[in-house]
């Protein structure tokens, strides 16, 4: 067979077009549920709400067919109004009462028609139908029966849903239960999007913060010390146990407050006791693993001393995690923007007395599953070509002989040629993420399925971790899988096979070194994600009415690890890319003048100390045994 030449090669082909090809019309697919969502939906409805006859309160509306009231401008008029607030019935998820887009509530009860003209005349809100004038009021004789229910209580907008609530203890008795079982009725997927529009301010500035903590980490880790990592590792031992104990809380308020009825409070009580306990195992087991690396930190501030000093020969690398923080947010507020829409897409049908229906079609849930997998497709997609880029920049000045004269705009070089070569393999490894990842997801919608079965969620459960596992060892070779594509331009397959024998053979020396390092910056990523849920928490725990607020901050501790994983990972990739680039230069070369070595002398020096620590602990563990064979064992009397 033909022995592989290790080098950055210059003249390169591209590799895994397929899979691109795939991609592509992957996206085809994704833009025609985008131009349905935005054609069929309206994600206003959810938060806004709309009236009897299909106009949105606060915005202005197109007519609808067969519906001579639709189509009104509503700019001025934002409540909705209920004219049978105090006798409502629900009928197939809808309330029977007629509703109206009205300007203000009625502070005070009204008794009596010439009491409604009185106020529209006051306030400029009208009670009764759009098409009875309001001089009408008193002289029309059907008045009765298109002006609401007399007397007609006292009411104030509800901050959610923008629906008056009448103030009478019996009216708002009836009004919240038919409300209650209204909510609780709802799909699972309607509640978790009502949710994020009520705190999509707060998800937005959630959002700002994790950004921001991953930005100082990325300098911290750059110019690090001692000091600093006895500093992030106190801070995280904070973060941890302090998280773990508001949750704990949380959950006891909620299980204990008796006015919890809502289905969603009831969920946001479930969410809390799995993210408690949850974060109470993730706290135990890096706490235990704190304590049993504690004597290798100084050999992980000399790790990344050496990194940091490459990425100071390529300084932007630094800025890279930001422009992939910012296709990320594009895409994410895309992704959340078509999603909202399609969870309202469905056509306006009018009814018997002019009213209007809104019916979703039955491909909406298809649709749904469907972006959802574009959103990890495309966001592992986006973290693989900045994973590449790094790679790539880290190989080509690895293998460069003047270390004083880095070759110039390595960056933009490695950008220019994983988009016109490697964009496929960037693809495929991002995909077999994706693969992982799924399963993981249906099994977590059985597991919630099969909630009264303990032994099938005991399976369910295994299952979960194996997946995870699965997806890490995955992740670990995907980036030595790339950094070899970097070098030779091969596909992904034969750069995976390539690296694996490389790290085979090189595995007990690559593991005891980057193990540290990865470690650490594990620690930076738990950082920014409780500090980023904890303020979560906080922001959200005084919004608890009809919201399935613990689901967006799930949302939120996603959204902030990703954050910081394309911020930190630029320590972890060079790092990678560096060992990965130090094994195939050892196995390349010898040193003499024919074959000189690529490494410089502070990398060597500490790659040799770090085997002679190995090499210590393994004569420590073994020295009792040798110490019985020089003939200390208990002789016989």
């Amino acid at each position: 067979s033909e022995v592989q030449e290790w080098r950055p090669v210059i003249y390169r082909k591209c590799t895994d077009t397929l899979w691109l090809l795939l991609f592509c019309l992957f996206w085809a697919g994704l833009m025609f549920i985008t131009g349905y969502a935005v054609m069929a939906g309206a994600a206003e409805r959810l938060v806004l709400g709309y009236d009897s006859f299909g106009n949105i309160c606060g915005r202005k509306n197109t007519p609808v067919k067969g519906a001579p009231l639709s189509g009104q401008d509503m700019t001025n008029k934002k409540y909705v109004f209920f004219l049978n607030s105090c006798s409502l019935e629900m009928q197939s998820l809808k309330i029977s009462s007629l509703s109206l887009c009205v300007s203000s509530c009625p502070q005070e009860q009204l008794n009596s028609l010439e009491d409604l003209q009185s106020f529209a005349r006051n306030n400029g809100s009208f009670l009764c139908l759009y098409n009875l004038n309001v001089s009408s009021y008193t002289l029309n004789s059907k008045a009765a029966h298109l002006c609401p229910t007399l007397p007609v209580p006292p009411s104030k907008s509800f901050p959610l849903f923008n629906r008056c609530v009448p103030q009478n203890p019996e009216c708002y008795s009836k009004y919240a239960s038919v409300l209650i079982s209204m909510v609780n009725e709802m799909d699972v997927f309607h509640r978790i999007l009502s949710g994020i529009l009520a705190g999509r301010a707060t998800v937005i500035g959630l959002s700002v913060l994790a950004l921001a903590f991953s930005f100082i980490l990325v300098l911290a880790f750059r110019y690090i010390r001692t000091l600093l990592v006895h500093t992030l590792i106190a801070l995280v031992v904070f973060g941890l146990l302090f998280v773990s104990g508001v949750l704990w809380w949380l959950h006891y308020d909620y299980r204990n407050d008796p006015s919890t009825e809502l289905e969603t409070e009831k969920e946001n009580v479930k969410f809390l006791l799995g993210y408690a306990i949850f974060s109470t195992i993730v706290t135990v087991v890096l706490l235990f693993l704190i304590f049993a690396l504690r004597k290798r930190l100084q050999f992980a501030v000399q790790l990344f001393r050496i990194v940091g000093k490459i990425i100071g020969r390529i300084p932007f690398l630094l800025f890279q995690p930001l422009w992939t923080f910012l296709i990320l947010l594009v895409f994410w507020v895309f992704w959340v923007a078509v999603l909202l829409s399609l969870g309202t897409a469905g056509t306006a049908q009018s009814t018997s007395g002019g009213q209007v229906e809104y019916r979703a079609l039955s491909g909406i849930c298809y649709m749904a599953w469907y972006h959802f997998v574009g959103l990890i497709w495309t966001s592992e997609f986006i973290l693989a070509c900045q994973q590449m880029v790094i790679a790539g920049a880290v190989v080509t000045c690895y293998f460069n002989r003047n270390k004083s004269s880095p070759p110039p705009h390595p960056v933009l070089s490695s950008i220019s040629v994983l988009f016109c070569y490697h964009l496929g393999t960037a693809v495929k490894g991002s995909f077999l993420i994706t693969i992982l990842r799924i399963p993981r997801i249906v099994l977590l919608y059985l597991y919630n399925t099969l909630s009264q079965k303990k032994n099938a969620k005991c399976l369910f459960k295994c299952c979960f971790c194996w997946f995870c596992c699965q997806e890490s060892c995955l992740r670990y070779f995907n980036q030595h899988a790339y950094t070899t594509t970097a070098i030779n331009g091969t596909n992904f397959c034969t750069s995976a096979k390539d690296a694996d024998c490389i790290l085979a053979r090189n595995s007990a020396k690559l593991a005891s070194i980057s193990c540290f390092g990865d470690f650490l910056l594990f620690l930076g990523k738990v950082f920014v994600v409780c500090f980023t849920v904890f303020g979560g928490l906080m922001a959200f725990n005084y919004h608890r009415e009809l919201q399935a607020w613990v689901v967006p901050l799930l949302l939120v501790g996603f959204f902030a690890y990703l954050m910081s994983h394309s911020f930190l990972s630029v320590f972890e990739v060079t790092a990678d890319a560096m060992f990965l680039c130090f094994a195939i230069d050892m196995e390349t070369n010898d040193g003499t003048a024919e074959k000189p070595y690529f490494v410089d002398q502070e990398l060597l020096t500490f790659v040799s100390q770090s085997d002679k620590l190995t090499e210590g602990q393994k004569h420590r563990s073994t020295r009792p045994f040798q110490d019985n064979e020089d003939g200390t064992e208990l002789q016989p009397m």
